[in-house]
C-alpha cells in the first residue's frame, strides 16, 4: 500500500532526510542489556508523486528477541508526506510522526514485530548525521530498544569510495553502540551548546543556550547544575546516582529516574524548583555520541502537567575543567 502526496512539494522533513542513511543500531532487552545489532540501509523516497519508506535490515541477535524480530523481508510502507503529521499507511508500519525542525517524534505499530514503537529521529546540525532510537512496547511495558547513529549518502550503490566510507562508519558504530553511557567519573566539566526550541504547534520559536555543569562526587554519583538562557530560561540542580543501567535523580530541584540502553539514556524528570511549581516535567533522550569526544545529542520533551509544551533538541559539546 502507498499513499499519494497531497501536493507536488515535499515536506521540509522529507527534504531534510533525502538520500540513503546507513547505520548499525544496537538491540537491547528491556533491562538495558545489549543482545545484538541490526545492520540498516534505509530511505524515504518520493517516486511518481508517491511517498514510501523502505528499510533493508540484517539482524544479528541472541535470545528470544532474535526470534521475535527476524522477519526475512525488507520493510516497506507508504507515507502521507506532511510537516504536520507524517502518516505511516502500512503494510509494515501504521501510525504517525510529527516533525519539529530537525527532529521527528513518531508513534506507530509494527504487525511483523507485534510491537508498539515510539521512535525519535534527530538530524544533527551537520545535516549528515542522524541519531535514532525506537522504544518498543507491549502495551505500556518496554520489551526492547533499538538505537544508533546513521550517516547519509547519495551514491552508495555505485561509488566504491562511498562504500568504503560506509564500511568504516559501520565498524565505528559496532564499537561505539554497546558502550554503556557512563559520564566522566573523576573529571569535572560542562556540556554547552545552542538547542532549537519548538512549541506544541511544531513551530520553531527560537533557540536557547544550555550549559550542564558536571561535578563527580564518586564513581557512581555526580552533581549537575543545568542552565537555559534564551527563548526558554530554566535553572535547576540535582544529584544523579547510577546503578547499572538505571539512574536516579535525587533532588533538590529534580526528582525522577532513567534507564540507559547503551549510550542512550531515556529520562523522566520532575522539576520541583520555584519556577516549575511542581508541575513541569522533562521526558528526554540523551545520547553520548562517543566516549572520546563526549558530544551529547539531547532531545527534551517539556511538559506542563502531562501536556507537551515544547521540544528542545540539539547537540552539546564537552569541555573539562
Amino acid at each position: 500500500m502507498t499513499a499519494e502526496l497531497q501536493d507536488e512539494t515535499s515536506s521540509e522533513w522529507q527534504q531534510l532526510i533525502q538520500g540513503e542513511w546507513h547505520g548499525r543500531p544496537c538491540l537491547f532487552d528491556a533491562e538495558g542489556n545489549h543482545v545484538g545489532y541490526e545492520r540498516v540501509d534505509r530511505a524515504s523516497v518520493v517516486e511518481d508523486g508517491v511517498a514510501r519508506y523502505w528499510m533493508n535490515t540484517q539482524l544479528e541477535a541472541r535470545g528470544p528477541l532474535r526470534n521475535r524480530f527476524e522477519l526475512g523481508a525488507q520493510f516497506d510502507f507508504g507515507i502521507v508526506d506532511s510537516d504536520e503529521n507524517r502518516v505511516y499507511c502500512g503494510p509494515d508500519f501504521y501510525g504517525t510522526g510529527q516533525p519539529y525542525g530537525l527532529f521527528v517524534d513518531a508513534h506507530y505499530y509494527s504487525p511483523g514485530w507485534q510491537a508498539d514503537l515510539r521512535t525519535w529521529n534527530q538530524v544533527l546540525p551537520d545535516g549528515e548525521t542522524q541519531v535514532y532510537s525506537s522504544v518498543l512496547h507491549d502495551g505500556w511495558a518496554v520489551c526492547a530498544v533499538f538505537n544508533g547513529v546513521y550517516k547519509r549518502t547519495f551514491d552508495h550503490r555505485t561509488n566504491p569510495q562511498t562504500q568504503a566510507y560506509v564500511d568504516d562508519w559501520i565498524a565505528t558504530e559496532t564499537r561505539r553502540g554497546p558502550t554503556p553511557q557512563v559520564l566522566p567519573t573523576k573529571e569535572p566539566g560542562a556540556w554547552t551548546g545552542t538547542l532549537f526550541v519548538h512549541d506544541d504547534t511544531q513551530t520553531q520559536i527560537g533557540t536557547t543556550e544550555v550549559r550542564i555543569e558536571h561535578d563527580p562526587i564518586d564513581l557512581r554519583r555526580a552533581r549537575h547544575h543545568v542552565a537555559w538562557d534564551g527563548v526558554l530560561s530554566r535553572d535547576y540542580s540535582f544529584e544523579r546516582y547510577r546503578d547499572g543501567a538505571r539512574l536516579q535523580y535525587d533532588g533538590p530541584e529534580v526528582f525522577g529516574n532513567a534507564t540507559a540502553y547503551g549510550r542512550a539514556l531515556f529520562t523522566s524528570q520532575h522539576l520541583v524548583g520555584p519556577d516549575a511549581r511542581g508541575v513541569e516535567k522533562i521526558r528526554g533522550r540523551e545520547v553520548l555520541i562517543d566516549a572520546e569526544s563526549r558530544e551529547l545529542a539531547v532531545v527534551w520533551q517539556l511538559l506542563r502537567g502531562d501536556r507537551t509544551t515544547h521540544f528542545v533538541h540539539g547537540l552539546l559539546s564537552w569541555a573539562g575543567r
